[in-house]
């Protein structure tokens, strides 16, 4: 099998928005809504050139979504399909994107992500990122994280 990390194209918005869908769902009855990625237009980010995407053979597997900023690249997103977790593609897509940082001239890394994902805060906790402050808005609670390269 050949797996490669390239940018997305046009064509792959629809399993794009469907990985997403099935990667996040299961944060819908833990914080009440549809997460923040569930809610963004792929076709749009796509056509911006700001998603990368895993590919197996076609498929995709996993995706980033990555934003320049004037101090940091923003990991605005990532995600891997339930059938494809624990097989070690979300830290091939990290490292993805500390090698995207690093050819841009960044120092940092920054995301952030829902409060009640407990679970990818603990990860990348694992990877380096560290808690530098959280937000805490009427329907959105967020803990925001970076790294250092």
């Amino acid at each position: 099998m050949s797996t490669l990390i390239r940018p997305a194209r046009a064509g792959d918005v629809p399993a794009v928005t469907a990985l997403v869908a099935a990667a996040y769902g299961i944060y819908i009855p833990r914080i009440g809504r549809p997460p923040l990625p569930m809610q963004d237009d792929y076709a749009e980010l796509v056509g911006r050139g700001l998603v990368h995407v895993l590919d197996q053979d076609g498929d995709v597997l996993g995706l980033v979504v990555l934003v320049r900023e004037p101090d940091c690249l923003l990991l605005d997103n990532i995600a891997v399909a339930p059938s494809a977790q624990k097989q070690g593609h979300g830290r091939r897509l990290l490292t993805f994107v500390e090698e995207t940082a690093r050819a841009a001239g960044f120092e940092t890394i920054r995301l952030f992500t829902n409060v009640a994902m407990v679970e990818n805060i603990a990860l990348y906790g694992r990877c380096g990122y560290e808690e530098t402050h959280r937000v805490a808005e009427p329907d959105l609670h967020l803990v925001h994280m970076a790294k250092r390269l």
